[in-house]
């Protein structure tokens, strides 16, 4: 066994991508209180206020250390669809955002919900409707996502149970967001931080 030392300040995780190549059975929408709306041209503030409150806790970071122009680029790129899941007051609880950009392929760029709903049967609803939204895109011939080890514990599996099959793996190192101030220093208590 090889132990490989990552720099002081910086943090390592196990990348895995996972792809569906064939478009699921239909199957029952799974039941749920929370419903999507479809984010035209969100602004860079209201993008990242619900991306923070949704991947925070696992060091979601690459939307926060975008320039706006750069972000805006992406999120108002029609090729690129985001929804905001609502819960029955309105209120943005989750996000779902499909990256078509790629000729044939539909990526699930952002998949959450925030840290109070998750482990009660929402994802799946989630994931029905993102599954439901990416291969009735014509030409879709593949979806993919990836998930790392900084992310929830079942992520990986939910992934898996969803149909979707690993096809590779990869080590990322990244500067700890929480040390240049992308995220507050408390965020994450799990994942030890080391200055």
């Amino acid at each position: 066994m090889v132990f490989s030392p990552i720099a002081r300040g910086e943090l390592g995780a196990i990348v895995t991508s996972l792809e569906m190549t064939r478009r699921p059975p239909l199957r029952a929408l799974p039941a749920s209180e929370l419903r999507l709306e479809r984010w035209q041209s969100p602004s860079a503030e209201t993008y990242r206020t619900l991306y923070r409150r949704i991947g925070e806790p696992w060091l979601w970071f690459s939307r926060l250390a975008l320039h706006d122009t750069d972000l805006l680029h992406i999120i108002h790129d029609p090729a690129v669809r985001i929804w905001a899941v609502l819960d029955r007051r309105g209120i943005e609880v989750g996000i779902l955002e499909l990256d078509f950009r790629q000729a044939g392929q539909c990526e699930i760029a952002f998949f959450g919900l925030v840290p109070e709903l998750t482990g009660k049967g929402h994802g799946k609803w989630l994931m029905a409707m993102a599954l439901q939204m990416g291969w009735a895109e014509v030409g879709v011939q593949r979806m993919w996502v990836h998930t790392c080890t900084l992310d929830g514990p079942h992520a990986l599996a939910f992934y898996q149970r969803s149909g979707f099959i690993a096809y590779e793996r990869q080590l990322e190192t990244f500067p700890d967001p929480r040390l240049n101030g992308l995220i507050p220093r408390d965020a994450a208590p799990h994942i030890p931080l080391i200055d």
